[in-house]
């Protein structure tokens, strides 16, 4: 099991750009595969040989690093998972099932992955522009050569050295940003349910380059709606353009469009006019031409008006229906009777109904970044925290539009802000929905330095506010801090509410260079007898079982069990159990025996080490004492995962 940090650097020396495809074909495809590895491709066509429609022609999206982009993806992360004890400690936050990561989005996708695989419902990104001044660069950070380059992506060294050229001097090109993008998304459709939706917002700079990457991530069929969002709510302008910009844009994809159908689609918030000027009792309505438009089919028969003049046209509805609807007073005819009829709908009955989303979101009804900002000022108490946010009105609308429910998963891994959080709180008022943000650290007095002069006003304002709440100067602490302060509102309107109002807070650690080097030079086999009990303290133990927690299924808000085994701490959680601690005794592997044999609930089938804190003889002499479980009732054949 590949689940440690040497590990995985030994299996991403073997990576390659169609690694994550591979596994999924041998893993459904099993008997495509011959007995030396090689793909047997015509028995794969025997698959699709029936009712599948193949086309030889078509287009495709190619971009300078695109296999690289790929095989990003399949690269394994090295980084550890270090929980913040102090804040995940607060009784708030203890039992919370919200999550909030700080880190490069790319490795916490990956640490994910492991246990939140096909269990995210919505997901939305507000990702860089690449507006040319908003700041991105490319700068994921993989120490290829050019040659190992050149013989993993099967390119000319020339090409490789392109695209390291491309990665190296933080470039702001198309393809840079396509490249950064695209191992994101790719891993992000992983995660998604079968119902799963993701809504992501650009701009016109990388707006058809988004829909080309997305059609290729998640399928052209499954593409659901191109949103145009007004941001602004006043007219530009600016003499110098031809047309003034008001309105972003939010593509919607489906990870499997049939299967959200199926399941359902959500609703948004119910708009537009209504009134009662007939005093219905059933209250406010509003209504529709009940002749059929020029695009619609009807049925013609004659309609004679309160006044007498007789309508004959194609309508809405057979004439059942319509006398149906007559006797129930919900046709109605305007001008006092001479008008064409109208069918009435009540707004108690659309409200519970709920109303389909247009592509059109005015920001009356979706908030625009002006009434954004005027929210972070209410919560900070300055302004422009943050530049061109998004309101909690759009991103209600879009948890809505998601049709998220009880138990479902919202994640926002480029959380900036963290808008998201704070509606996923407001909408767990009325569902048990749950978050997960992530955000990467970047450092804001870098940021301070190399401002404009106007928004160095802005960071001046937000870093005196982390140092009044003493923490430290990067991005992703103004959203720890925005989630905190909506929480303590919300908490406030509604003090008797039992929504889940906190989270727990995860940075992600790339290991020291020295640390790294200590892990590639230990060998188990020419340390018998001697363990090393210092790289356990490097890692920190709760580092470990955090890593270990998420990478074997069980997430970031798993609790384990501990476990005294006569003086030795053990960790125990669903199937595993966990020992890290140096010092096994033959009295601890002796009561880790007994345990199994006298405690009918205690059955984990893997045993997992940290193989760093255990000598050959310890590892030997638990696993020659456990074989013993395989002749007792439980008839247990233990698992032993020893990792490094």
């Amino acid at each position: 099991m590949i689940t440690m940090i040497k590990d995985i650097m030994n299996a991403n020396d073997s990576a390659a750009p169609n690694s994550r495809e591979m596994a999924v074909l041998k893993e459904n495809f099993p008997s495509c595969f011959r007995a030396d590895g090689s793909f047997d491709i015509e028995r794969f066509k025997e698959f699709l040989s029936d009712k599948i429609a193949v086309t030889g022609e078509g287009y495709e999206l190619k971009f300078l690093g695109k296999n690289y982009a790929r095989l990003l993806a399949s690269i394994d992360t090295t980084t550890v998972v270090v929980p913040d004890e102090e804040h995940n400690s607060k009784p708030e936050n203890m039992n919370s099932e919200n999550i909030y990561i700080s880190g490069d989005n790319l490795d916490g996708l990956k640490h994910l992955l492991k246990s939140y695989s096909r269990q995210v419902k919505c997901i939305y990104i507000d990702p860089p522009y690449n507006t040319g001044t908003d700041g991105f660069v490319y700068n994921d950070q993989f120490n290829f050569t050019v040659e190992e380059l050149s013989e993993k992506l099967s390119i000319s060294e020339e090409q490789a050295q392109r695209i390291l050229d491309l990665t190296k001097r933080g470039s702001a090109s198309h393809s840079a940003w396509l490249m950064f993008m695209y191992p994101r998304l790719l891993l992000a459709r992983d995660l998604l349910k079968d119902d799963g939706v993701v809504f992501i917002s650009i701009d016109d700079n990388e707006q058809a380059n988004l829909r080309l990457i997305c059609d290729d991530v998640f399928g052209e069929e499954n593409f659901e709606g191109h949103i145009h969002w007004r941001r602004r709510h006043n007219q530009p302008n600016d003499k110098t353009k031809l047309i003034g910009i008001v309105a972003e844009h939010i593509l919607v994809y489906s990870r499997n469009c049939q299967y959200l159908k199926d399941v359902g689609v959500g609703k948004v918030a119910l708009t537009g006019e209504f009134s009662n000027p007939d005093n219905d009792p059933r209250g406010d309505w509003a209504s529709k031409p009940w002749k059929a438009g020029s695009d619609q089919s009807g049925t013609r028969y004659t309609i004679i008006t309160p006044t007498g003049i007789e309508l004959n046209e194609e309508w809405m509805g057979d004439f059942d229906t319509y006398t149906s609807l007559l006797n129930d007073n919900r046709i109605y005819f305007p001008r006092g009777g001479d008008g064409m009829p109208r069918k009435k709908y009540f707004k108690t009955e659309r409200q519970a109904e709920g109303q389909c989303a247009t592509n059109w979101w005015i920001h009356e009804n979706y908030g625009s970044n002006q009434k954004a900002s005027d929210e972070l000022t209410e919560l900070f108490g300055f302004k422009n925290a943050f530049s061109n946010p998004k309101p909690t009105q759009l991103i209600d609308a879009i948890i809505s539009l998601a049709n998220v429910k009880d138990g479902d998963i919202i994640l926002d891994f480029f959380s900036g802000s963290a808008t998201t959080a704070h509606s996923a709180l407001q909408f767990s008022l009325g569902y048990k929905c749950k978050f997960i943000m992530i955000q990467l650290p970047e450092n804001l007095d870098y940021l301070f330095a190399n401002a404009s002069s106007s928004e160095k006003e802005k960071w001046k304002n937000v870093i005196k506010m982390l140092d009044e709440n003493g923490r430290p100067h990067t991005l992703d602490q103004i959203g720890l801090e925005r989630i905190i302060r909506a929480a303590k509102a919300i908490k406030e309107k509604y003090p008797d509410t039992t929504a889940d109002l906190g989270f727990k807070h995860f940075t992600l650690v790339e290991p020291a260079d020295d640390t790294l080097d200590k892990l590639e030079k230990f060998d188990p086999n020419e340390n018998k007898l001697f363990a090393d009990k210092n790289l356990l303290s490097e890692f920190g133990k709760p580092t470990v079982l955090a890593t270990w927690f998420v990478r074997d299924g069980y997430g970031l808000t798993a609790d384990a069990e501990e476990l005294n085994f006569a003086g030795y701490n053990g960790y125990y959680i669903g199937k595993h159990l966990y020992l890290i601690e140096p010092e096994l005794s033959n009295k601890a592997i002796e009561a880790i025996v007994v345990k199994y044999e006298t405690d009918g609930s205690f059955n984990p089938e893997n045993v997992v080490l940290f193989g760093y804190s255990f000598t050959w003889t310890e590892i030997e002499a638990l696993k020659i004492n456990l074989k013993r479980l395989k002749d007792t009732e439980k008839n247990l054949r233990i698992n032993f995962d020893i990792r490094y």
